[in-house]
């Protein structure tokens, strides 16, 4: 799907007119970034946006409205980015919201950079928003994919984590005679004075052998009273 996505910024690139560069702008919650581009111009335009926190394929992505600037160096909306957009060659600029069904707190945009003004009429702007429902598709599996992939490395992490934690509880439980709560207690401790966290800890005992700041096993009690006899 990541290739399918490059393809249509490719595509787009190659039929939209004005000799453009394009990309594909994803915002996941409120952290934007670019999946695919065709060059860097296109993906240094879209990070001057990022930076700056504001810009027409920003608020595309954001508000799912069609954005488009006819001529860069006298545009009202966003002057700043304009005259950058226009240091760099581009005159004009298309930004079209994708869809992306199923993908909550995530949007995008397809970004359309034109190196002459005005470059956009009726037909490119279908064109281009015919594109979208092709690009959001594959924007949202790509992103599906990722999320997917990071929950499954997260949860590998998690019980390689749970696997050498209960490795050092067993051994504290047999060199101090401690009870299973006792033991990760200790770990808990010697990670925080330590700020570290008790997978490296646990991971130390393991190894070496090694548990430095051990607290000592509370002493039981008997419920009587102790007198302390003068000699």
């Amino acid at each position: 799907m990541e290739s399918l996505l490059q393809s249509m910024a490719d595509l787009t690139k190659r039929v939209m007119p004005g000799d453009p560069e394009a990309s594909v702008t994803l915002l996941i919650g409120d952290e934007p970034r670019t999946v695919v581009d065709t060059g860097p111009l296109a993906l240094g335009l879209d990070e001057a946006q990022y930076r700056r926190g504001d810009g027409p394929c920003l608020h595309t992505a954001h508000d799912g409205v069609l954005v488009e600037i006819s001529d860069t160096r006298v545009d009202s909306r966003w002057p700043d980015y304009g005259r950058y957009v226009a240091e760099h060659g581009v005159l004009s600029l298309l930004a079209v919201p994708l869809v992306l069904a199923g993908e909550e707190q995530v949007a995008g945009s397809l970004n359309v950079y034109a190196r002459r003004p005005e470059a956009f009429d009726e037909a490119s702007r279908a064109v281009a928003t015919g594109f979208a429902p092709y690009a959001a598709v594959a924007a949202g599996t790509v992103q599906a994919y990722r999320r997917a992939r990071q929950t499954a490395d997260d949860l590998r992490i998690a019980l390689e984590s749970r696997a050498v934690i209960e490795q050092a509880k067993g051994i504290l439980i047999e060199r101090h005679r401690l009870t299973p709560d006792q033991a990760f207690e200790a770990l808990a401790t010697v990670s925080m004075r330590r700020n570290v966290k008790v997978r490296e800890i646990a991971e130390r005992l393991v190894l070496t052998g090694e548990l430095p700041l051990v607290p000592a096993r509370p002493p039981r009690s008997t419920g009587q009273a102790v007198h302390r006899r003068d000699a």
